[in-house]
Parts: structure tokens; C-alpha cells; sequence
């Protein structure tokens, strides 16, 4: 689980009212948002109907070998989204706009397969409740991230470390199996992504301030900021998920 913060790229001698091409810069920051959440919320469907799809087609059983463990073809899902991650960071300087919008389709997509396995573990019922308590957390949080005029940076790093111990946690807890360690972990994961979620959220307007959304700058920077929210968001999902899932 891992939270990929788009790079900071500001405008050069850019006066605060009007940017280069005359458009008042409110509008660019508003179009640049609505961009990262639109970009959001498409990945996030296309996950959607992927796992459904894999779940209900049957699909998903090609994820699984003989045995029961994971087969080849699941090791690739399940991989693949780290991949796309990585190509579209370190890719964002060489490749076009269009090429990582291509790319995230296709991180979401594979997402959407990697997810399908939580229609094995829980409830079609239990699964809505939890996106719905992911949604609505989600809007309240990206909301005080974007309107709050508290400094959030601060706490950045802080939300980083606990993210890469609750990550050294799950690691152990592999080996552990600890039903107690899990919900311990659980619990934290949600704190981290819910301050993760109005942290990246005021990371990403302070770049809109500094870009002009219709450039080839800009619309890179919106989908790496839809990246790192969508993230946010399937992260939050999952944990909550684990603590408030039912398989009945």
C-alpha cells in the first residue's frame, strides 16, 4: 500500500491574479480539481466494473492455481499495479499526457482484477456498506482538505513514517497471524489514510495554484494527483474492509 505524492511544480513570474494566457487563476485551480477528481473517480469505476466483472464471470478463478494458492496469471495482477505506479512517476518527464492517462486506465484496470478476490472474502452487502462509508469519508475530508486554512504539511511526514510502520506491521504480522495485531493495524491504516486523504487533497490545490491546467504540465500533474487520491481511497476502502466487513 503506498501513496505517491505527485511532484510540486509552480509557476515561474506568474502574478497571483491572472495567469500567462490571461485566465483568472481561481478558474485554472477549479479546472485543474475538477480534473484530479474526475480523473478519480473514472479509475475508480473502471476498478469497480473490473472486479465485478472477474467475480461474476468467473474470471477470477484464473487468479488461483489447482492448489489454492495464487496461480502465475494472479502473480502478474497482482503485481502489475506497482508497476504502472512506478512507470508513471518515473515516465512523467518522457512520456505525453495521453500516454499516462493510458497508463492509469490500465492501473486501474488491473486493480479492478487484483480487488476481485473481496467478492470471495465478503458479503455483495457488506462490500456497498463499506465503499459508502468510504465515499462519504472521503468527500468530508477532501472538503477540509481543500477549505482549511491550517498548514497540513506538517504533518505530511508524519503520516508518511506511520504508513511505512504500519506497512512493517502487516509484514510481521505475515508471519505472526495475529488476529489482534490485525485490528490494531486496521484501526491505524484508516487514521493514516483519512489525514492522508485532506493532506494530499491541499497538497494538490496548492500545485493548482502554480500550473495552468490546459498545458501538457498540468494535465500530467491532475493524473498524478488522481493517482495518489485513488490510493487514498481503495487503501481507506480495504482497511475498513477488515474492520467492518461481514462474509455472511
Amino acid at each position: 500500500m503506498s501513496n505517491q505524492d505527485p511532484p510540486r511544480i509552480f509557476g515561474g513570474n506568474r502574478s497571483s491574479d491572472f495567469s500567462a494566457t490571461g485566465v483568472p487563476v481561481i478558474a485554472d485551480e477549479r479546472a485543474f480539481m475538477n480534473g484530479v477528481f474526475g480523473w478519480m473517480a473514472g479509475g475508480l469505476a473502471i476498478t469497480g466494473a473490473i472486479a465485478w466483472y472477474f467475480a461474476t464471470s468467473g474470471a477470477i478463478m484464473l487468479l488461483f492455481s489447482e492448489t489454492g494458492g495464487m496461480s502465475m496469471l494472479g502473480w502478474v495482477v497482482t503485481l502489475a499495479p506497482l508497476g504502472f505506479i512506478l512507470a508513471m512517476n518515473f515516465g512523467l518527464q518522457r512520456m505525453s499526457a495521453s500516454s499516462l492517462a493510458l497508463l492509469f486506465v490500465a492501473f486501474s484496470a488491473t486493480m479492478g482484477a487484483s480487488l476481485s478476490s473481496i467478492f470471495l472474502l465478503y458479503s455483495m452487502g457488506s462490500i456497498a456498506q463499506v465503499f459508502g462509508i468510504t465515499a462519504g469519508t472521503f468527500l468530508v475530508m477532501s472538503i477540509i482538505g481543500y477549505t482549511t486554512s491550517t498548514d497540513l504539511s506538517k504533518f505530511g511526514s508524519i503520516l508518511m513514517m506511520a504508513l511505512i510502520g504500519i506497512l512493517i506491521a502487516m509484514v510481521v504480522n505475515w508471519f505472526l497471524a495475529s488476529s489482534a495485531l490485525d485490528f490494531i493495524i486496521s484501526i491505524v491504516g484508516v487514521l493514516i489514510f483519512t489525514g492522508l486523504i485532506a493532506y494530499d487533497t491541499q497538497k494538490l490545490k496548492r500545485i493548482a495554484a502554480g500550473v495552468e491546467y490546459g498545458s501538457e504540465t498540468g494535465r500530467k500533474l491532475a493524473l498524478l494527483g488522481a493517482t495518489s487520491l485513488y490510493l487514498d481511497f481503495i487503501n481507506l476502502f480495504l482497511f475498513l474492509l477488515r474492520l467492518l466487513g461481514r462474509r455472511d
